[in-house]
């Protein structure tokens, strides 16, 4: 597992083992090397992630992985790239005129970028005319965040417009926040139902 830069399956790992070695045999393995590591306060820590299991550093000693790499050049995801890997981790599977439509703003060059990250991926296409493409999220990209599924997530109605930066709404949905709440009739969450609708 040192030797790989992704989560291993147990079953990927079966594959460089006698054949008398079963599958369940090592994910016992694997299951008593995350324990007693954990007891053991090592610094290193084996979790289930991306639908594998990896190596990792202890949170703990992040700080010092952290000056370790701080003179390598770091990409990271600009705000707009987030925000629209976000709307596509909740909304699955989704257009690219749906992400616009949510953000408000072109998201080519996002959507670009997530594709060449490999962090989204086309899932197929919307039964529509035109027939868009549409997007999901990948394995890679649950390796990026340390989840092991989507399901992993904060759930959706945990966040309001409210939490909102006003600007990233759409024009209408933005329209029709101001106007329930003038009418007291609730906030709105990101789905666009307002919580008297719900009741």
């Amino acid at each position: 597992m040192l030797a790989s830069d992704k989560p291993l399956t147990a079953e990927q790992i079966h594959e460089v083992f006698e054949e008398n070695v079963k599958v369940a045999e090592i994910q016992e393995g694997l299951e008593a090397i995350r324990v007693e590591y954990e007891a053991q306060g090592r610094g290193i820590r084996l979790v289930e992630m991306g639908g594998g299991y990896q190596l990792v550093t202890d949170p703990r000693l992040s700080a010092y992985v952290k000056k370790f790499y701080q003179g390598r050049e770091k990409k990271r995801l600009s705000q707009a790239t987030l925000e629209t890997l976000s709307i596509i981790a909740y909304k699955q599977p989704v257009t690219r005129a749906d992400v616009e439509f949510i953000r408000g703003v072109n998201v080519d060059g996002s959507l670009r970028t997530l594709l060449e990250k490999s962090l989204v991926k086309i899932v197929g296409r919307k039964e529509v005319p035109g027939r868009p493409m549409l997007y999901g999220t990948t394995r890679e990209f649950l390796d990026h965040f340390g989840i092991n599924s989507v399901k992993e997530l904060p759930a959706l109605n945990e966040f309001s417009l409210k939490d909102l930066d006003p600007g990233l709404l759409p024009p209408g949905l933005k329209e029709s926040e101001e106007a329930g709440d003038e009418r007291g009739e609730g906030e709105r969450t990101l789905s666009g139902e307002s919580q008297a609708e719900k009741g």
